[in-house]
């Protein structure tokens, strides 16, 4: 069970007080066994109003502090993360099914997420340039954009809010943030730790919910930028609420990720990584490998590898030693992986392994890892076209590199796209051709490193990105400033 406390039904945070919400309640179990850990409220409008007016109340203030300080509070926060930082892992575990070990990986990339951006207060970087005139200074600056509505999904719970509020807060910005309704209980310790940690009140306020509430915060109009990740089809809804009131839109999105193996690749390595690449988190993850292409002259050798690696993996509690694989969040993922499996046989594919319920813990939602074996008359099969957040990925033979590229780029999504080969320069021919924002060279199709920009082409993303300092971009304006001090009306592009 989680060892950090919180009440039977979660609180909103708005202003800086904890407060009971009028909403129904929705109930919050574990997928590990079903067990119920607390309930959670569902904001009203008027709630969400009231942390916007908030957010914008706090944001003079905020603003106007120094971002030396603003980093202080950042500073503070990462000591507090890493004091917790096994208490976190294992309440994040409990809530949504995640492994030890990767639970404590999100926290770590919190706390990274923290240090890098308090590193950025002592820089917050501009530009100067020279003018086209004499006796005239040219520069930038950044400045925040306002409120920043910050929607987050459930399997990262900690990790991924951090890539959207350290960067908002670094710059400037106050923040409405809505956790998704399957993970809000880490949502409510994070908010306890950046009080703890100094952030004035109101500067972030939390509100908890499902659709409705976060439908409720994209529409009010003194939000002024909305960072949303989660499915491509909400994410477009996402789009035309917020370009209907011409305010910042940031998408991260769904992805269905495709590796190529070329003859010449260390199958033994790949075959390693592709197992961690599909099977992390249970396959709940948007950069994780769906698609895996490999030369018909080793496809035959590299399944015998890749499913003796699988067969090596243990389903089950995750928060017991030794089980990789964990549950899917809910009984309808479980129920959406039985007919995505039995959707890619109508089209043409076998199962290899898996592809069934695990039966691993009682009330929880389990599914073996699967690998489905797809013959060369349904490389195209409509199902490999889709997001399937589930352990299930599918091996594909391909004749030659080009058709390996042509068939990794041939989805909607762009997010992550991976090759294994010994041949360097073809390595770089291949991820120059990916239509993808990530793009991996014998390695597989996960990895994000909180100092490099994260995110998606086509379907899967909108042009922003998260992390790194394209991050922090996001949540700035640029503004120009132009000093003249040669007394005199000088006017830029004309003769004279």
């Amino acid at each position: 069970m989680p060892l950090l406390s919180a009440p039977p039904t979660l609180p909103l945070w708005l202003n800086g007080q904890t407060v009971a919400s009028q909403g129904p309640s929705l109930a919050n179990h574990s997928p590990i066994d079903g067990t119920l850990i607390n309930h959670l409220p569902q904001a009203t409008v008027a709630e969400v109003d009231a942390a916007v007016q908030a957010a914008q109340a706090a944001y003079p203030l905020w603003r106007s502090t120094p971002a030396p300080q603003r980093a202080e509070v950042l500073y503070a926060l990462a000591d507090l993360l890493k004091r917790d930082k096994t208490n976190l892992a294992h309440t994040l575990s409990w809530e949504m099914g995640k492994s030890w070990d990767e639970a404590g990986g999100d926290v770590q990339e919190a706390i990274d997420m923290a240090l890098y951006m308090a590193g950025e207060g002592r820089r917050l970087l501009g530009h100067t340039t020279p003018s086209e005139l004499p006796h005239k200074w040219t520069l930038t600056q950044r400045g925040p954009v306002g409120v920043c509505a910050l929607i987050t999904p459930w399997n990262f719970p900690i990790a991924v809010p951090s890539w959207k509020l350290l960067p908002a807060l670094m710059a400037g910005n106050s923040v409405v943030w809505k956790p998704s309704e399957q993970a809000p209980l880490v949502a409510h310790h994070l908010m306890r730790l950046l009080q703890e940690a100094g952030l004035p009140e109101g500067v972030v306020n939390l509100v908890h919910g499902a659709a409705s509430t976060g439908q409720a915060l994209i529409q009010h109009p003194q939000v002024r930028l909305v960072s949303f990740t989660g499915s491509s089809a909400t994410g477009a809804q996402v789009a035309s609420t917020c370009g209907a009131q011409l305010k910042r839109c940031v998408l991260e999105l769904g992805g269905n990720n495709a590796c190529v193996v070329l003859e010449d690749a260390d199958l033994d390595l790949a075959a390693t990584g592709l197992v961690w690449g599909a099977f992390a988190t249970s396959g709940q993850r948007c950069t994780a490998t769906r698609r895996v292409y490999v030369h018909h002259r080793v496809r035959e050798a590299f399944t015998h590898k890749l499913l003796a690696a699988t067969a090596a993996l243990t389903v089950g509690n995750p928060q017991q030693a030794g089980n990789v694989v964990g549950p899917l969040i809910s009984p309808a993922a479980l129920q959406q992986a039985t007919q995505w499996v039995a959707t890619a046989q109508a089209q043409g594919a076998h199962v290899l392994c898996g592809g069934q319920v695990a039966n691993a813990v009682a009330g929880g939602h389990y599914f073996a890892p699967t690998w489905l074996a797809v013959p060369v008359n349904a490389a195209q099969a409509p199902y490999l076209q889709e997001e399937c957040f589930a352990p299930i990925a599918s091996v594909i033979g391909i004749a030659s590199w080009q058709e390996g590229l042509a068939l990794a780029n041939a989805t909607r999504y762009g997010l992550s796209a991976a090759v294994y080969t010994a041949n360097l320069g073809l390595a770089l021919r291949m991820t120059e051709g990916f239509e993808a924002g990530l793009a991996y060279i014998n390695a597989p199709n996960v990895g994000a490193e909180v100092h490099l920009p994260f995110g998606g082409v086509k379907a899967s993303g909108n042009g922003w990105r998260e992390a790194g300092l394209a991050g922090l971009d996001a949540f700035c304006e640029w503004k120009t400033v132009a000093i003249d001090y040669s007394n005199t009306l000088q006017r830029a592009q004309m003769e004279s």
